[in-house]
């Protein structure tokens, strides 16, 4: 039977289950990366279930977005993080080497393979032909010990790619175009697999920059097949012995195939609030811009960053504009610096950045009140810049680049040609910033500090219980907005009890006081409810503030399993019913257990109203087991002491 790449790296990873499209199946985990914002958790897990040595093939933590140091608190972490790595087996990258989803690819990634990360945008490593996704940290604590990945087998959405990019459309525009055409809750329970001649036009840093923002659509993962281009890639890496072939079969059966011309695209942007509400760059020519920053891990590559040098060299940044730009990686980096590109960026008046996160989640380069932000990043959700007031819009480089320069949004194609830039057939290597684990980890003590707080955990759902709906929030509510980011709130990762004084911050600064106040909790939202990061503080954090449930129209697929990770029932609710709730209601739920147990539709009694609402909990047998067991940490304790 002919089969997709994604089907085929399934097939050979697959524990349980069958591979029909929305069924549950567990597969096998190859490679883990974790960051330190979500990191540090995820290794306190680990180290909660008891296991010594990590059994995956490869295990990597990397330190990319708590790398501004205002206190201990990051600096503390970095050593917890650098210690449990050497004890457990796991490679630790150092600050300064990069982004997480740049170094792997760089170093690390392998077509074929199955990469679990704690981030979500891990799907950058499809760039070179590698399953790779996102998930919450304790999923890929799990996979470190050992456990499968638990997921519904995603639809194949094939993405046929024809033409050859033109001008100055790039390939951010690519993945702009398809959330222009999806929306962010269009690649829910899908992987987009790439596809056609077009593909063989695109290089490896291009394709990354695809799979990378395809965390917005809401997918599962992106994927492009692993060929003579990723084989280049890999041998400029020097590690060409990485590579092998991964493709479709020619009558792959794709559940829905879409068609883009690349010939056809131009240069877009994406709008504030959403990173789907996108424009051709054309149509917002002139308006002003205060500040333009290039770089995180969507569009920080070597080619990247020589293009906008090229854009720059021999012009100055406007006089009412900053430009900020941070290389991807230590190898970016230092390449750009040998190479003259550097010497371009700051001539014509770029501020440069460490190789790290930084502006993208919020850790500094906050725009000025009421400024517009011009950024290569990913995301442009309401307030993660840090200026609640600003309007962040995303574009690529090149554009960023023009903009920059210009002070106010252009369009150069048709008018300017842009440069060329020629990359070199090897790169420069040096993994000295990377540490692998010792052969012998049992002189290593793990290091811990102050802000490292125990792991809350949650007592198992009662049958009969009433609960106060807390907040009402509507649709797209993104986990920035449950948990935010920034240079304030980062450093408490560690640190349930203080990071959660800042749930719904943004929304409503009360949430944290009346959820301690009022206890348990309800949480009451629309349709997908949880986009965005896969920072599983967005269920820790409302769990220590005693949130029983969360009712919504709908969940994004890596929050949903966060909640249930952690103990928190994720119900969804009809329309109708969200549309009557009001925040303050209370609802009297009985028999929750037998009916999360059979898998039926829960009864809820709006009490002092004489009214019901049907909640649904969606969940597979083993999600519900979790569910029951109070989270799964307490699942897997359950497990492995009756086997």
């Amino acid at each position: 039977m002919p089969a997709t790449l994604t089907e085929k790296i399934i097939a050979r990873h697959i524990v349980s289950g069958e591979m029909t499209a929305g069924s549950p199946i567990d597969i096998r985990i190859a490679q883990t990366l974790t960051q330190d914002a979500t990191g540090t958790m995820a290794y306190l897990q680990f180290e909660a279930m008891g296991v010594e040595r990590v059994q995956t093939d490869l295990s990597v933590s990397y330190v990319d977005h708590n790398t501004l140091q205002t206190g201990f608190e990051n600096a503390d972490d970095h050593r917890y993080l650098q210690s449990v790595a050497a004890k457990h087996g796991i490679y630790f990258s150092r600050p300064g080497n990069g982004i997480c989803h740049q170094v792997h690819l760089e170093r690390f990634g392998m077509p074929g393979g199955t990469l679990l990360g704690s981030d979500s945008h891990t799907p950058t490593g499809g760039g070179i032909g590698m399953l790779a996704i996102g998930a919450g940290g304790l999923d890929v604590a799990a996979a470190m010990a050992g456990e499968p990945f638990s997921l519904n087998m995603p639809e194949v959405i094939g993405v046929r790619l024809e033409g050859e990019l033109q001008g100055w459309a790039s390939a951010k525009d690519v993945i702009l175009e398809l959330l222009r055409r999806l929306s962010v809750k269009g690649g829910v329970g899908r992987v987009f697999e790439y596809f056609g001649p077009g593909v063989a036009t695109l290089s490896v840093p291009e394709r990354a920059t695809i799979t990378n923002m395809g965390a917005e659509l809401g997918a599962t993962s992106s994927i492009f097949p692993s060929d003579e281009v990723t084989r280049q890639f890999l041998r400029a890496q020097q590690r060409e012995d990485a590579w092998s072939e991964q493709i479709a079969d020619e009558d792959a059966p794709f559940a829905e195939v879409i068609t883009i011309d690349l010939s056809a695209i131009k240069p877009l942007v994406a709008q504030p609030h959403m990173p789907d509400e996108v424009v051709p760059v054309s149509e917002i020519a002139g308006l002003k811009v205060d500040q333009v920053c290039i770089g995180s891990c969507t569009n920080s590559s070597l080619k990247d960053l020589m293009t906008v040098a090229a854009i720059l060299k021999g012009r100055t940044v406007h006089e009412h504009t900053s430009l900020v730009v941070s290389p991807g990686s230590r190898q970016v980096e230092e390449m750009i610096a040998r190479n003259g590109a550097l010497a371009d960026l700051l001539a014509a008046g770029a501020r440069v950045l460490e190789p790290a996160c930084g502006p993208c989640i919020g850790m500094g380069q906050a725009p000025p009140t009421g400024g517009v932000s011009v950024r290569t990043f990913n995301r442009n959700f309401l307030g993660r810049s840090g200026t609640a007031d600003a309007g962040i819009y995303l574009t690529s480089p090149e554009i960023a680049a023009a903009v920059a320069i210009s002070g106010e949004f252009v369009d150069p194609s048709g008018q300017v040609d842009l440069p060329a830039v020629e990359l070199p057939e090897v790169f420069t290597v040096d993994d000295s910033m990377i540490i692998p684990p010792p052969d012998d980890p049992s002189e290593v003590e793990v290091v811990r500090g102050p802000n490292i707080q125990p792991i809350p955990l949650r007592d198992p759902i009662p049958e009969s219980f009433e609960a106060t709906v807390l907040l009402k929030v509507g649709d797209n509510i993104t986990t920035d907005d449950i948990m935010p980011a920034g240079a304030k709130i980062l450093p408490l990762r560690s640190n349930i009890p203080a990071i959660s004084q800042f749930v719904f911050s943004g929304i409503d600064p009360e949430f944290a006081s009346r959820a301690e106040a009022i206890q348990p909790g309800l949480i009451l939202g629309g349709q997908n409810y949880g986009q965005g990061s896969s920072r599983e503080h967005a269920a820790l954090a409302p769990l220590h503030l005693g949130i029983r449930a969360v009712l919504a129209e709908s969940f994004a697929r890596i929050h949903k399993a966060n909640l249930v990770n952690f103990g928190i029932a994720p119900l969804e609710i009809a329309a109708a019913d969200y549309e009557a709730l009001e925040q303050g209601a209370v609802l009297r739920i009985e028999g929750a257990r037998e009916a999360i147990a059979a898998g039926k539709p829960i009864t809820a009694e709006v009490v002092g109203t004489g009214r019901t609402v049907s909640l649904t909990c969606d969940l597979s047998e083993r999600e519900r087991e979790i569910l029951l067991a109070g989270g799964r940490l307490n699942h897997i304790r359950q497990r492995r002491q009756g086997a």
